[in-house]
């Protein structure tokens, strides 16, 4: 046996190996609940999913022109985010509809501009591009079309996104840049379940369609103490979360808890000040918050799981570099996901890890 036929199999094997230790890992970051609550009164321990169900149960409760409907949302659905809903509200206002994602948007937008409060379930955000047309063409551009005669603001869609460490191509991606082109819809991501429960609401109450973003890893590992009355959160505002002075950090969702431990990661090995700012909002975005902080610290990394080119994070940048362009001591830095579809067993290398964004950090301070 030749050399050459050796040394890769030896290759392959210890990457064989490393695959396998890193997918036994499951999660790439470690959870931090938010510990600040946005209302007084009692809290109860729930994981996401089971803040966004109270959160559904609050509109059902309050708005009796609320209905809930999406592929197996009778049963709970596939993350149990609408478990035991259709036995307390019935059938009439907690329903399945066909496999077919155009059909779910085309009558939810049909529904809102009735009057009804219609709160849409696409089981996988990876799913929800037959329904493009019908949402950019018809729901976020439906007040405009109109005249302001009519509207489907009553219309608010739930979508489970991101990495989750097993789900490949079909059931891993971050759509947010596709709509966030889009004026006329509003995009959140929560980063935790007092977050997810707090921006639905908001969502299902504001006046212009919504699209709920939710980071499906987070479902069951997000664990917070959860206010149980009703309570909203504002869209369109960013979040400080680690108050820095050398840079900032900015991320949503999952992200969020990567740029955490980056931040401690990077204060222990290097002694550098991170600022990490959630988000929150894709559309709108808080410019002033996210500017304010990169004239203060002077450097800025962005962080997201979809792929580079035309991510979000390029919107960030962009902005970025037109406001603060004077402050800056290093070019704006972005570690993403790569320009390919979503691996399955290579997820580890795809996801844009601490260690990546930790090596990017080095970098920015080499430079």
């Amino acid at each position: 046996m030749s050399i050459n036929k050796v040394c890769t199999r030896c290759v392959r094997k210890l990457l064989r190996r490393e695959v396998k230790l890193l997918n036994s890992k499951r999660n790439h970051f470690v959870y931090t609940p938010d510990t600040t609550v946005p209302v007084k009164g009692d809290r109860l321990e729930m994981n996401m999913y089971q803040a966004i169900n109270n959160a559904l149960d609050t509109v059902l409760g309050t708005d009796k022109s609320s209905i809930i409907f999406g592929e197996d949302v009778g049963f709970g659905g596939v993350f149990r985010c609408t478990v035991g809903l259709r036995d307390k509200y019935g059938k009439q206002r907690v329903f399945n509809t066909p496999l077919c994602e155009q059909g779910i948007i085309g009558f939810g937008i049909g529904a809102a501009v009735m009057g009804t409060t219609a709160i849409a379930e696409i089981q996988f955000a990876d799913y929800i591009f037959p329904a493009f047309d019908q949402i950019v063409n018809e729901a976020a551009k439906y007040r405009y079309r109109s005249g302001g005669q009519f509207d489907c603001g009553k219309l608010t869609i739930r979508a489970p996104c991101g990495a989750v460490g097993h789900g490949a191509l079909y059931h891993s991606q971050s759509p947010e840049a596709y709509f966030a082109h889009t004026p006329g819809l509003k995009i959140v991501v929560p980063r935790g379940p007092i977050k997810a429960k707090g921006l639905l609401l908001s969502c299902v109450r504001d006046p212009d369609p919504c699209l709920i973003l939710e980071p499906k890893v987070l479902y069951r590992k997000a664990v917070e103490e959860v206010p149980v009355d009703d309570y909203q959160l504002p869209i369109g505002r960013a979040d400080v979360l680690v108050e820095g002075s050398d840079l900032t950090l900015i991320g949503w969702g999952t992200q969020v808890h990567v740029l955490k431990e980056v931040a401690e990661l990077a204060k222990k090995e290097l002694d550098i000040s991170c600022e990490v700012i959630d988000l929150v909002s894709i559309l709108p975005w808080d410019v002033d918050t996210v500017c304010k902080s990169v004239k203060k610290t002077k450097r800025a990394l962005i962080s997201h799981e979809a792929p580079l080119t035309s991510g979000f994070g390029a919107e960030l940048v962009a902005t970025i570099q037109e406001e603060c362009f004077l402050h800056l001591e290093a070019p704006i830095a972005r570690v993403t996901g790569f320009d390919t579809p979503f691996p399955h067993v290579y997820e580890p290398f795809y996801i844009p890890t601490k260690w990546r964004c930790f090596e990017a950090v080095q970098q920015m301070f080499d430079y």
